[in-house]
């Protein structure tokens, strides 16, 4: 038996989760755990990562590391993705993470993309989909035909760099939204083979896509609203949810039912990649999952047990 936890260390968010894993294979969850540590926030061009949100991220990993080392046998894989790979300053910060005890690595987008891709396959059905994980600083996009990856990218835009860039937190100009949307429409064009993708379903991964779904699930009153995975909406609902969330200024977005407050002034700039690759695909839904880059990981570790059981 072993407990493995994942530490998920993004650009918005620091994600911990523990698994217990018995002697034949099974799996029961232990821990999930989530900080908004904005580590990407005003990083700049230089892509600098400021003082305040290092010391954020470091008492959330603090905070995770104190948690994990109350379980028996623990194997701990932690990875960091689009602030820390993007950052001038990564050594240092590298560094301070290590005075933790904690290895932190680096992966590369084209990695972060396919650990999205083997926690969806694992648990929802998508023989052909485009799978689109929209995070602080980066965006993954996964072509997926024949239940195999046909092609995958890592863009570094996402909701807090498109939010800092282009939009202010409270009321949004029209024109501000018309610069933001045609600046990713423009890099969405750029990705040759995603046109190869032409009316497929996509199945969305990262905070701000799943808001989509829970806002839908509060309006429509389910009990359990943050159970998202699975849940499929329309482009037209996409479409009409993503106007009303436009149209409200930051106390308006925070009274959202299903939109948790720390997420409402990014919330606009998050959803931009995905409203806009559902039009340029013309696909007629999304399919939401809660199983992402964390669940990659697991599933991996999962077989690299299985297979040196077999050796």
């Amino acid at each position: 038996m072993e407990n493995f936890a994942v530490i998920d260390l993004g650009s918005n968010s620091a994600r911990l989760s523990v698994t217990r894993i018995d002697d034949n294979g099974e799996t029961t969850p232990v821990t999930q755990l989530k900080s908004y540590v904005r580590l990407s926030e005003n990083m700049g061009a230089e892509r600098i990562l400021q003082p305040e949100a290092i010391d954020r991220t470091l008492g959330a990993l603090k905070e995770f590391k104190t948690i994990y080392d109350k379980e028996k046998n623990v194997q701990v894989k932690a990875i960091a993705t689009a602030a820390t790979r993007q950052a001038s300053n990564q050594k240092a910060f590298l560094k301070q993470v290590a005075e933790l005890g904690i290895d932190l690595k680096v992966i590369p987008g084209t990695t972060e993309a396919y650990y999205d891709y083997l926690g969806v396959s694992e648990t929802l059905p998508m023989p052909n989909a485009v799978i689109l994980d929209t995070g602080g600083a980066s965006t993954e996009i996964i072509l997926v035909q024949n239940n195999k990856v046909k092609h995958l990218i890592s863009i570094p835009i996402g909701s807090v760099t498109l939010t800092q860039g282009y939009l202010p937190a409270d009321v949004i100009p029209a024109s501000n939204l018309f610069n933001v949307m045609t600046y990713v429409n423009n890099l969405l064009s750029g990705v040759w083979w995603l046109r190869n993708g032409l009316h497929l379903p996509i199945i969305g991964l990262g905070g701000c896509n799943r808001t989509l779904a829970k806002i839908d699930r509060r309006y429509n009153r389910f009990s359990d609203y943050e159970d998202i995975h699975g849940y499929q909406l329309s482009r037209e609902v996409v479409d009409n949810t993503f106007s009303k969330i436009v149209d409200r200024d930051l106390d308006g977005r925070k009274q959202i039912p299903g939109l948790s407050k720390d997420r409402a002034d990014i919330i606009v700039g998050g959803l931009i990649p995905l409203v806009l690759m559902m039009r340029y695909l013309d696909s007629d839904r999304i399919t939401f999952s809660n199983s992402g880059l964390r669940d990659g990981v697991l599933f991996e570790h999962l077989r690299q047990l299985r297979d040196s059981v077999v050796k």
